[in-house]
């Protein structure tokens, strides 16, 4: 079953500037859904744990972000515009990080379509408190990325560099 959406997912690696275009979107009045993997970690800080905690098993984590990102889309409804911070098929890219067999993430990004994928292309890198990537892993994650939704046949659009509100009207005049 593959159900069509009006759902327009904003990908990149870490450090692309999604977050903040995301929040844009949000303050020009349209529906988004963070980032799982940050709202995962603030859930787990504000338990006092701290990220190399929160980080210490890779492949768990990443197993409950994807099982966060289900829960999310199984509460939207399909026919309304929605800009999700990472979708789905974002787990096969860090799946194969982790060595981790990405077939269920695969089979379970089959079940809906999106209805556009932005790619922001990279910022320069800065940690934040959130972030265990290196600059050089964040590259590579924007790489598998763009693979991971080529493989599911999404035409990826790439965003350029810009300011926030030149991404944001870049984003929306493709929709």
């Amino acid at each position: 079953m593959n159900i069509n959406t009006n759902w327009h997912v904003i990908t990149g690696g870490p450090c692309s500037g999604k977050t903040k275009v995301i929040e844009y979107l949000a303050f020009l009045g349209y529906a988004i859904v963070p980032e799982a993997a940050r709202i995962l970690i603030d859930l787990e800080i504000s338990k006092g744990k701290t990220i190399k905690e929160i980080r210490f098993d890779e492949v768990e984590f990443q197993r409950e972000t994807l099982k966060m990102k289900i829960e999310a889309e199984n509460r939207m409804p399909p026919k309304k515009i929605i800009f999700f911070e990472r979708g789905i098929p974002d787990s096969i890219a860090y799946y194969c990080i982790c060595g981790e067999d990405s077939a269920f993430v695969i089979k379970t990004s089959q079940k809906r379509k999106y209805k556009n994928i932005f790619l922001l292309e990279q910022l320069p890198f800065k940690k934040d408190y959130a972030r265990v990537e290196n600059e050089k892993l964040s590259c590579d994650l924007n790489k598998l990325l763009y693979g991971a939704y080529s493989k599911l046949e999404y035409n990826v659009i790439r965003v350029p560099s810009k300011s926030i509100k030149e991404r944001a009207e870049f984003i929306l005049s493709k929709i």
